[in-house]
């Protein structure tokens, strides 16, 4: 059973945003942003859908997803590959859209996406193979976007 450690934890608690990827009814792929990716457990992710429509056509039709979350500025992140649940309704439902609105989010949720994660991996750009360092590449992203 995989176990998320707590710098993955901050990470995708922090950034938020992510890239959730599903496969299309006919075989192609469908790449949806979400701002709402959060660790539901130490095994699972969850997201809530605002606007995704295709999102949960696929998923419905075909459970595997994968989710990139990457830190803009570190250019170190996350790549998870599960199967989805969508809960629309019920306990667990109810529990987890109380925490999106306790943390702000004031859009209409629909559904939400419990991501049972059965493999991950770290992510990083091929500056780290230059030998630049995080530091380097956060102050260099900073003034970037200054």
């Amino acid at each position: 059973m995989i176990e998320f450690d707590d710098e993955l934890k901050k990470l995708v608690n922090f950034q938020k945003l992510g890239y959730v990827a599903t496969v299309s009814s006919d075989g192609t792929p469908n790449l949806s942003p979400k701002g709402t990716i959060a660790i539901l457990d130490d095994s699972r992710l969850v997201f809530a859908n605002i606007r995704s429509p295709k999102t949960i056509e696929n998923l419905t039709n075909n459970p595997s997803i994968e989710i990139n979350v990457i830190d803009p500025f570190s250019r170190m992140g996350y790549r998870f590959k599960g199967l989805a649940k969508i809960l629309s309704d019920g306990e667990d439902f109810a529990s987890i859209l109380d925490y999106f609105k306790q943390k702000g989010i004031k859009s209409t949720i629909s559904h939400i996406v419990v991501i049972d994660v059965k493999s991950f991996s770290e992510i990083t750009s091929p500056s780290y193979d230059l030998g630049l360092k995080r530091d380097d590449l956060v102050k260099k992203w900073k003034q970037y976007y200054d």
